[in-house]
């Protein structure tokens, strides 16, 4: 006679407005971490960081854009290897909610939708029943949602619950839209695990953004402070009856800050007494953020207010003020405060908080100009450079992120007020040049003023006396608008280019993207260019050149700091006090952008897996005006206290820098 054991299904679901875990009643007590937005190599160190604190379950993005960055090369390793995080989050014992997308916000670029999608013609309407775009989606989650499906919790993963779309009652009302989402995910991912919503808790944004009925979970997020019950009661009217327990899909634990404004912070006190009214209550909460971590590269996203003319970037850091700072410290109130609240709800015994991680300060780096930017030009490859009669964008040469240099001839004839540029339309920031093509060859292009998405201005340009002139227009992409009406945020030259009110035509289009994050750098790649040059020139003057190191125009400087033992390879940061704008890389790795003139950021966080045993390698694009000793100096904590924190409107701060230099 054989003994029969029933063998329990594992298996989440909704019943009597709870979760059920294999049959047992579960709250929800989570976090955002972004497997995008920290190294590999501290996934492990910030989710322990979580589990200290006391969450169950991890809510993350899929940002397209990262895995696709361009139409078909998918991308699945290093900070990309969504399906390691995953398992790495099962093997500590979390829970995962997945936001799939496609669209994510997050303060990341475009809101993850890839560039690419903007070139397409014609052109799609994103996060809409569009047949265009719709195609685009189809193939991305033809691919995403097989590579998560095992991870599934009713296929043994910790895959709880998968979101469609983000916030859509915010956006639109296209039911078609999501209702071809939700099949799409029921395709690939089948009939088990929850889909859900996520909008704002309002009678207004959850008519638009959810789905009656029970296909679909809907979840509310709102305003740390707010009264949450009366939200949740709003919520069970677009659940079906049982079928609603309270959960606030992004419980703010602080806020993101746009370069310019004064660095957001939140109580700590009251932030745990609202996370309290939820869980006393038996609700569910995660928290946005319990981990920010950085936006590397040119990932970051930005927003704008009434009009698409008040754009207002992203800064570098997504430390957001959450309990897990930047770094992964935690020896702060407000991860204290929430840690005492979930000790409490929760019933669990939590771990011992782990030790922050290690700072060092490397001390000054002193760097030398490797090259101008304009002098790198002639390296590129004809063959990437465009002609138009009128400027292309930024998409339309096959460049996601960076810089793209337009370039004309004109012929003007003496003014004596000198002439007019303008140009009604560019994304977001250029930098214009003027340089005489009839005189000498060693004449450097002089910088003759900004014009900024924000201020629109028209720009005077001065007398050159010139047979013929050549028009520089240096054009940076300061990260994609990622949340609104705005959303389909091109980047470049999008109008054409006037000279007293008549338009120039005949341009060249010189792409300059840098290496983003992931990407493996090339070995034509300005930072490669900038090392190899600055060898050169110190192999033959040696190092006590200065005489010439600093300049006004775009420029490369490189530097090296040493790491003499491997226990001395610890997380700095970089301080760009007394510099002006540019991108910084350590070991050809993308920090991110710096812009202490406006601040608040001044420092650069780079985490100790960048760095090499020995010599590293910094290489800096200052777009102005350098430090007056060219130094950056190594620190062992952030700083947050550049710019004039009195003002956060971009156009009043930068009027003082655009005085015309010729």
């Amino acid at each position: 006679m054989c003994n029969l054991y029933q063998v329990q299904t594992r298996k989440f679901e909704i019943n009597d407005d709870m979760f059920w875990k294999d049959g047992k009643p579960f709250q929800i007590i989570g976090g955002d971490i972004h497997y995008f937005r920290t190294l590999p190599e501290y996934w492990e160190d910030r989710l322990l960081r979580a589990k200290a604190l006391g969450l169950n379950t991890i809510q993350t993005y899929i940002p397209w854009n990262l895995h696709e960055p361009q139409p078909g090369n998918f991308t699945f390793s290093g900070i990309a290897d969504i399906v390691s995080f995953i398992q790495l989050c099962q093997k500590l014992n979390f829970l995962v909610l997945l936001r799939a997308g496609p669209y994510i916000c997050a303060e990341w670029d475009l809101g993850g939708f890839p560039a690419w999608l903007l070139a397409r013609k014609p052109a799609p309407t994103l996060r809409s029943s569009d047949p265009g775009y719709l195609q685009w989606v189809d193939r991305w989650w033809g691919i995403i949602l097989p590579k998560v499906a095992p991870l599934l919790y009713n296929n043994g993963g910790p895959i709880i619950m998968v979101q469609i779309e983000n916030e859509f009652g915010s956006y639109g009302d296209d039911q078609a839209y999501l209702h071809h989402l939700v099949k799409l995910a029921r395709g690939h991912l089948g009939n088990e695990v929850i889909l859900y919503t996520t909008d704002g808790g309002t009678r207004e944004t959850l008519e638009k953004g959810t789905i009656r009925g029970d296909a679909v979970f809907s979840v509310v997020d709102f305003s740390t402070g707010e009264r949450p019950w009366p939200i949740f009661n709003l919520q069970k009217e677009f659940n079906a009856p049982g079928k609603s327990p309270p959960l606030s899909a992004e419980f703010y634990t602080g806020w993101l800050t746009h370069w310019g404004e004064n660095i957001a912070t939140t109580d700590a006190d009251s932030t745990a007494a609202a996370l309290r009214e939820i869980l006393a209550g038996q609700g569910s909460a995660v928290l946005y953020m319990a981990h920010g971590g950085t936006n590397f590269g040119f990932y970051n996203g930005a927003n704008t207010g009434d009009s698409a003319l008040d754009y207002k970037p992203d800064l570098t850091s997504y430390d957001y003020d959450a309990p897990i700072k930047e770094s992964g410290d935690i020896d702060n109130a407000k991860y204290d405060a929430i840690r005492r609240v979930i000790q409490r709800y929760s019933g669990a015994l939590l771990p011992s908080a782990p030790s922050n991680i290690e700072k060092i300060g490397y001390g000054p780096i002193h760097l030398q100009k490797s090259a101008f930017l304009f002098d790198l030009i002639h390296m590129i490859d004809p063959v990437d450079v465009f002609i138009s009669e009128e400027p292309l964008s930024m998409e339309s040469v096959d460049q996601s992120f960076g810089f793209l240099l337009y370039a004309t001839k004109y012929v003007a004839k003496d003014n004596e007020d000198g002439h007019v540029l303008f140009i009604p339309k560019v994304h977001d920031r250029a930098q214009v040049f003027l340089s005489c093509s009839s005189r000498n060859k060693g004449v450097r292009p002089a910088s003759v003023g900004i014009i900024e998405r924000w201020s629109n201005r028209r720009l005077n340009l001065p007398n050159t006396r010139c047979d013929s002139n050549i028009l520089y227009i240096l054009v940076e992409n300061m990260g994609r608008i990622n949340y609104g009406r705005y959303l389909f945020d091109k980047k470049g030259i999008l109008s054409s280019v006037y000279l007293d009110d008549n338009i120039l035509y005949g341009w060249k289009m010189i792409p300059i993207p840098f290496n983003n994050l992931n990407e493996i750098p090339r070995v034509n790649s300005f930072s490669h260019i900038a090392r190899s040059v600055h060898n050169k020139i110190t192999a033959k003057r040696g190092l006590e050149v200065k005489y010439d190191n600093i300049s006004s125009e775009p420029t490369l400087y490189t530097g090296y700091f040493y790491v003499d033992k491997v226990n001395l390879r610890k997380d700095t940061f970089l301080s760009f006090a007394g510099w002006t704008k540019g991108i910084a890389f350590v070991n050809d790795f993308n920090l991110g952008r710096f812009w202490p003139v406006v601040g608040p950021q001044c420092s650069l966080y780079v985490p100790a897996p960048i760095l090499r045993l020995g010599k590293n390698v910094l290489v800096i694009l200052e777009l102005e005006s350098p430090n007056g000793e060219a130094v950056v100096h190594s620190v062992d904590r952030p700083d947050v206290s550049c710019g004039d924190s009195s003002n956060s409107n971009l156009s009043q701060l930068l009027t003082h820098q655009h005085s015309p230099r010729l």
